[in-house]
């Protein structure tokens, strides 16, 4: 197994580098994990991440059974994902940004909850519906990961996608609510708000009229 591991080392290097790239760049998981991070605390946060974390895996089995492509060949499977997706982001972007809650984010924990089945589910939905997430899995199972490629180590791949998430996510999470942070954050708690609902109802749109092409 060695040798057969050293003979697909690039490719092992290519993912594992897109994989970082495909986490730490900004988008809707991003901006759900801050939301959850600033708002709810840091447990809430965290669930988000694992949730997002566990969400690849979707994307990671409908790839190696190569529905991938078809999804993306198809207008109505697409279609269906992408406004389930839209319609998700543009509603917890609307509660967000019409938000009355006391939310008390001076605290590790607010006055209004959000239990860690919540958190994650919010995390879990914002991955999986993402159609950008889906066109991402295509171009790495069609461009990258060779057709030879053993079904162990497209696994290993997905292991790799998904620990970069979790740890990019969770890192995001525990950097956001530190105390000092959370303080400075109590100030300006109804402009964050706003600016966080703005970002995810645009994020909504923005995945509304993805292509597929």
């Amino acid at each position: 197994m060695t040798t057969e591991l050293m003979s697909y080392l690039p490719e092992l290097i290519s993912v594992s580098v897109i994989a970082i790239f495909m986490a730490i760049s900004p988008g809707a998981d991003f901006v759900m994990v801050t939301r959850n991070s600033v708002f709810y605390g840091r447990l809430a946060g965290l669930y988000s991440s694992l949730g997002i974390s566990l969400a690849i895996w979707i994307h990671v089995a409908y790839s190696i059974a190569g529905l991938a492509i078809v999804i993306s060949n198809s207008i109505v499977l697409f279609s269906i994902i992408k406004y389930l997706g839209a319609a998700y982001l543009i509603y917890i972007g609307w509660r967000t940004f019409r938000s009355t809650d006391n939310l008390d984010v001076g605290e590790q924990t607010s006055k209004v909850e959000l239990s860690n089945f919540s958190a994650f589910k919010i995390g879990f939905v914002t991955n999986a519906l993402n159609p950008k997430t889906t066109i991402f899995f295509l171009s790495i199972f069609t461009q990258v990961v060779n057709a030879e490629t053993p079904l162990w180590l497209q696994v290993v791949y997905g292991v790799i996608i998904s620990i970069a998430h979790l740890v990019w996510f969770g890192a995001v999470s525990l950097f956001l609510s530190q105390p000092v942070l959370l303080r400075k954050f109590q100030s300006y708690k109804r402009g964050i708000e706003r600016v966080v609902g703005s970002l995810l109802i645009g994020f909504g749109i923005k995945v509304a009229t993805t292509s597929n092409g």
